[in-house]
């Protein structure tokens, strides 16, 4: 799955949930998506190579993102394990079962 296939499928997911009100980028592998939820719906860009910040930041592979979305990986197992790490307000990341 492309940097550009994975953006489509969260911005589709990310528009059909009420707004996060915070901002949020998935560091996978190389590659950089944002979240801005502060608006009135939630909007997903491609932020790779820009300087962004958020309040919240989750790190994995892509490998680990692929598992998650063909439910071979449950995100609690990946936290524990490591294979996902998630930094700055938690409570965003709570709410992003709804986006796998």
């Amino acid at each position: 799955m492309t940097i550009q296939e994975i953006c489509a499928d969260m911005a589709a997911k990310a528009a059909s949930i009420d707004p996060l009100g915070k901002t949020l980028i998935f560091y996978l592998d190389d590659e950089r998506l944002l979240i801005d939820g502060t608006g009135e719906q939630n909007s997903v860009a491609i932020v790779t190579g820009q300087d962004v910040e958020a309040e919240c930041t989750v790190t994995m592979s892509l490998d680990t993102w692929g598992k998650l979305q063909r439910k071979e990986l449950k995100p609690f197992i990946a936290v524990a394990s490591r294979k996902i790490k998630v930094k700055g307000d938690l409570s965003i990341a709570a709410k992003l079962k709804q986006l796998t």
